[in-house]
């Protein structure tokens, strides 16, 4: 097997007497989805927010791409090849969708709100946003405002964000929540195809999308990692099933 591109290492987060992450370890291989799954307040987002450099472990270690970012800022790790969505869509609505791109653009390249540049007269920043709205099939709406989109075009949106900063590892989290289910079909295809050049670190509730998409399964419950390996393992997993999954089956 392929050196992970993401190695998560005994990670520990406390918010006073609660352990939101304890003793975490898991790891993401090169073109795999990961799918990290659990009841809420399990401590997925959490885990998300320290891989991603905005909140900072009590202990252990995130290793990416052989190099410990565990005290790295989250710009640094941007330009190291990590990018994250959010649960909430995060996008700039008075701003059109290439707009939005290709602020992500700049700020891979160090010159992001240079507003007396705007990103519409940077050239290079231009061609990067549409290769990446291309990417997500999103290009014919390039010259629409943002606000302007559906709930699964601003997600498509910010999957094109994160692409414009040409990262090795995508960090989503809840990426399908509140999309309808043909736009729900139309991101797990979406999702389906990055897998062929991204790592992914994937959160989500929706467990058909979960089960058709991962590559490998980690189920967290109260913070702790309880089964972790591929999706008919978990599938089959009594601990699981007792614990999160129930008796409906996932998919």
């Amino acid at each position: 097997m392929a050196e992970a591109l993401l190695r998560v290492e005994s990670l520990h987060k406390r918010f006073g007497g609660l352990a939101v992450t304890d003793d975490v370890s898991l790891a993401v291989q090169p073109c795999e989805i990961h799918a990290v799954i659990g009841p809420n307040g399990a401590g997925k987002t959490t885990l998300i927010h320290q891989v991603s450099g905005t909140l900072q472990p009590d202990s252990g270690r995130v290793i990416f791409a052989g190099r410990d970012v565990t005290r790295e800022p989250l710009a640094r790790r941007v330009r190291g090849g990590l990018a994250r969505s959010f649960q909430i869509t995060c996008v700039v609505p008075g701003f059109t969708t290439l707009e939005n791109v290709a602020l992500a653009a700049q700020a891979r390249s160090g010159s992001c709100f240079r507003f007396l540049r705007p990103a519409s007269r940077d050239a290079a920043a231009n061609a990067a946003a549409e290769a990446a709205l291309q990417e997500v099939g999103l290009l014919a709406r390039a010259a629409t405002p943002a606000g302007l989109l559906s709930h699964g075009e601003k997600r498509q949106l910010e999957l094109a964000i994160a692409l414009a900063t040409r990262p090795r590892l995508l960090l989503l989290d809840e990426p399908l929540a509140g999309a309808g289910p043909e736009e729900t079909a139309r991101l797990v295809a979406l999702l389906s195809r990055l897998r062929a050049q991204y790592g992914i670190l994937l959160v989500e509730h929706d467990m058909q999308a979960v089960f058709a998409l991962a590559d490998r399964i980690s189920v967290l419950v109260q913070g702790r990692v309880i089964a972790s390996g591929a999706p008919a393992a978990i599938r089959a997993d009594a601990q699981v099933r007792a614990a999160y999954l129930g008796e409906e089956e996932p998919c």
